[in-house]
């Protein structure tokens, strides 16, 4: 069975069982700041499970991508030497939102597994927690599993609950037992079954595991149970396929098969079962995935696990001899496996692949250096490679260190991870950075959600159902405190997808509460955060909320101006621009896209253009709720770093189309005019561009208008002439510069030839020590030649002032050097005046900061040439 049939089976069931098939979520967990990567099918359902957010169905079942390779879930160093470990995995997922539990997903689990893909029951084995009679008794006495089939697994970390047969989300909150389901591969594999002190081995190999989110953990420790029980499962897609395929090894299946070839042919190997090949075919899944959803290489979290990933794949490549680009070219492979169930991957190959390609010639140098480096190091000591070497393989020559680890594993030598943590330690104590201030609108609230009517009002009546102070909830808030206000209904627009919070006022009879942020507490909940200003406020009291309408237009406008501004970018530098994150203010526009090189100067107007061919068109904007598939189809985007769920809500924006839940103009003709301020990088393939609209863009335009009539008066010119007048001007001055030092030449020539003069024969060397008033540097060393040539035989010191600064030069003939070097003698000259300097034995020149000392230096030149001949 395919690996691709496997999966349209297992979403067929479940579907066929009541569950909604959900599409899998990015890689990117959207607003989760806790997690690196999606690990997990749970993880887009997680404010779910909580109770923080809602679905329309109760029963899901997906196909999850997923990605260990950092933070808690790494198994990036395991990927290529064990049968069944990723950085990239597809996970099987069926949940359950409070509606059935045990009973039914053990029997969904088993049905599907013996009755669909016909897996022999004989071959099944399960594990139960130690405590958990109700799972036990299910399988034993409902689905019929022999009793020695059904093992108990109980605590062995030392305390109660701590064991591989129950989940927890985190030290508290939702947690319970789970089932796990093991597949047996026979005798003739070693190993034994789970709970044995062989079952490392890999007889047994688990195939998918049963969460049952029954209790809440206290802080302390106690469990309750919970209103809604639910089931969170997961069964890696290729090792289940590894069971179908009769194979042992997931490396084994059609779909890693094709992948291991693709590797074979772009890097020459031979033999199939290298285990770099392995890596390469591990690899160019997570890091494909990884840039589709819109990860770029980089040296900060997950944009150092993609370049970790890339760059270990490139290693094994050079391993293999290909020391060429390669990796790139493994992108259509991929697609041609793959791009039927994600079709966003066959979207962005090309541009994946153009980014791999990048990547790769970037590392190419210091891969060929560092492993150069590396080896030399090992030939001096092959016991292994210390902390130190490690570390300046990473600084010096940009070699990562998992890289060095990973090769000393390889050879079964030793890593000095402790030293090179040391190392890096102090590096970074040396260079650290003060920590960023985060904005957290977390407290805690269990109230009803509130309702949103900003879309269509700016004023409503209200009534206050929670009211918090320094994070506390309060009955009460009093003249000058801060605090936070939740409404039951509320005309404020919560800081969501890069728009900031509204502000204005919220008003009681008794009480007048200043509004200077909203933010989301929950999903659907939103507070208000700003000070009471007089008066008093009360939970229940029916209030007055009023957004401030000329900050709402100013910030809509550029909110607006946004989406016509993406769809330009795209138009003007190409179908792989994406959003990297936006903020949206009264004041600006600021929109981060990717893109690999600066914008120029008729970029920038063509995007202009084309946003204000929008603006005058006039049209009318309007929202529609569609599913997400359906607003696919009707041609939006998504963006980047937004979290959706099934029903979303499309902008449309004259020909821009998005999904978007932020407040916008009627028409686009109220943005009013659009100018782009400024456009620079601000990572490595990360472009910024911010703009103004409105107002501020007339008042920007305004500005640039008085300035340059201003510049045209100074010039005694009109505007219209103004390029003209500057290109004479400039003229001018470069005949201006050229007649100057010609000038400055001439004086120096002249004063050259009585400089000559004063020259003193010391020994039959002539020897000179002087000042040029007013020459530069070039004078100095023209005046130099030309004395060299007048005294023959001789060692010079020349030196000028000039803003308060010190130029040096020393000249000594050639027949002069054996007995004079002219860089010691500037030097000795130099140090006298604050500064110092070096060069060639026949000509060196210096700078000092201190003029005073000037001329006792000069003088004392006769004398220290006179004791060194």
């Amino acid at each position: 069975m395919k690996s691709s049939e496997i999966r349209e089976k297992f979403l067929k069931f479940f579907e066929s069982k009541g569950h909604t098939i959900v599409r899998s979520s990015s890689l990117v967990p959207g607003n989760d700041p806790t997690l690196l990567l999606t690990n997990s099918g749970m993880v887009q359902f997680k404010d779910v499970f909580t109770g923080t957010d809602s679905r329309p169905y109760s029963r899901a079942t997906s196909v999850q991508r997923c990605v260990r390779a950092g933070g808690k879930h790494n198994d990036l160093e395991n990927v290529g030497y064990t049968a069944r470990h990723h950085t990239f995995f597809e996970m099987l997922g069926n949940f359950s939102f409070g509606d059935y539990f045990k009973r039914d997903a053990i029997n969904f689990a088993w049905e599907l597994l013996t009755k669909v893909y016909l897996l022999p029951a004989e071959k099944l084995t399960v594990t139960v927690y130690q405590e958990d009679d109700e799972a036990y008794d299910i399988w034993a006495n409902e689905v019929g599993v022999p009793k020695e089939r059904i093992i108990r697994i109980g605590d062995n970390k030392g305390a109660r609950y701590a064991s591989d047969n129950f989940w927890q989300m985190a030290d508290t909150g939702p947690c319970g037992p789970c089932t796990e389901i093991f597949y047996d591969h026979g005798a003739d594999i070693w190993g034994g079954p789970p709970g044995s002190p062989e079952e490392d081995g890999d007889r047994f190999i688990e195939i998918w595991n049963l969460v049952f989110m029954q209790f809440n953990r206290d802080e302390q420790g106690v469990l309750h149970k919970l209103p809604k029980q639910s089931v969170d499962t997961g069964m890696g897609m290729e090792r289940l396929a590894a069971v179908l395929q009769h194979v042992h090894s997931n490396y084994e299946i059609d779909l890693f098969q094709a992948l291991i070839k693709a590797a074979a042919r772009e890097t020459g190997a031979t033999d199939l079962e290298n285990k770099s090949l392995r890596v390469i075919a591990d690899h160019i899944r997570s890091a494909a995935f990884m840039i589709v959803d819109g990860v770029i290489p980089g040296s900060e979290g997950r944009a150092y696990v993609l370049r970790r990933i890339i760059r270990r794949a490139l290693r094994h490549g050079h391993k293999l001899g290909q020391t060429k680009p390669f990796f790139y070219k493994l992108v259509a492979d991929l697609a041609i496996e793959m791009g039927a169930a994600y079709p966003e991957l066959e979207e962005a190959k090309d541009n994946v692949a153009k980014m791999l390609k990048a990547e790769e010639e970037r590392f190419g140098e210091t891969l060929e250096t560092g492993m150069k480096v590396l080896e030399a190091q090992l030939a001096k000591d092959a016991t292994g490679i210390d902390g130190a070497t490690a570390f300046t393989l990473y600084e010096t020559y940009g070699f990562p260190p998992d890289l060095t680890a990973d090769i000393c594993r390889e050879r079964d030598i030793k890593f000095d991870q402790e030293g090179y943590d040391a190392a890096l330690k102090e590096s970074q104590e040396l260079s650290r950075k003060g920590g960023k201030s985060v904005k957290d609108a977390k407290v805690e609230y269990s109230g009803e959600k509130n309702k949103f009517v900003g879309y269509d009002s700016l004023n409503h009546s209200s009534k206050v159902i929670a009211l918090y102070s320094a994070g506390s909830p309060v009955q009460e808030l009093t003249a000058g405190q801060s605090g936070i206000v939740v409404l039951d209904t509320t005309p404020f627009y919560a800081e969501s997808g890069g728009q900031v919070g509204d502000q204005g006022v919220i008003a009681a009879a008794a009480g007048q509460f200043d509004v200077s942020d909203t933010l989301k507490i929950q999903a659907d909940v939103f507070g208000h955060h700003g000070v009471l200003a007089s008066g008093a406020l009360k939970v229940g009291d029916a209030v007055s909320a009023t957004v401030d309408q000329a900050k709402r237009g100013r910030t809509i406008r550029n909110h607006s101006a946004t989406h016509l501004m993406h769809k330009a970018l795209r138009e003007v530098l190409g179908s792989h621009v994406a959003q990297k994150g936006s903020l949206v203010d009264p004041d600006k526009a600021r929109f981060d896209f990717s893109h690999n090189a600066p914008m120029t100067a008729e970029e920038i107007a063509q995007v202009e253009a084309i946003v204000n061919k929008e603006i005058l068109e006039n049209h009318a904007t309007q929202s529609h709720n569609m599913s997400f598939d359906d607003a696919v189809k009707h041609g939006a985007m998504a963006l980047f770093g937004e979290k959706y769920g099934d029903e979303v809500r499309v902008m449309d924006i004259g020909s821009s189309k998005e999904l978007c839940g932020g407040v916008h103009v009627n028409r686009t003709g109220d943005i009013g005019l659009f100018k782009i301020v400024s456009e620079g990088g601000v990572a490595a393939g990360i472009r910024r561009v911010e703009a103004v609209t409105g107002e501020g863009a007339l008042a920007l335009v305004q500005g640039m208008a008085r300035k340059l009539n201003e510049a045209a008066a100074a010039l005694k010119s009109n505007p219209e002439e103004l390029t003209v007048k500057i290109g004479a001007v400039q003229d001018q001055v470069k005949s201006l510069e050229k007649e100057l030092a010609a000038l400055k030449s001439k004086l120096a020539a002249g004063q050259g030839d009585e400089l000559a003069g004063q020259a003193v024969d010391i020994k039959g060397i002539k020897v000179l020590a002087a000042t040029l008033d007013g020459a530069d540097v070039t004078a100095l060393r023209e005046t130099m030649d030309k004395l060299k040539d007048k005294l023959k035989t001789a060692a010079i010191v020349l030196a000028s002032v000039n803003d308060g600064k010190v130029s040096l030069i020393a000249g000594v003939t050639a027949d002069t050097t054996s007995k004079v070097k002219a860089g010691e003698l500037v030097n000795f000259v130099a140090q006298q005046v604050g500064g110092k300097g070096g060069g060639r034995p026949d000509m060196a020149q210096a700078g000092g900061t201190d003029p005073s000392g000037l001329p006792g230096a000069l003088a004392g030149v006769s004398e220290w040439i006179s004791s060194r001949i």
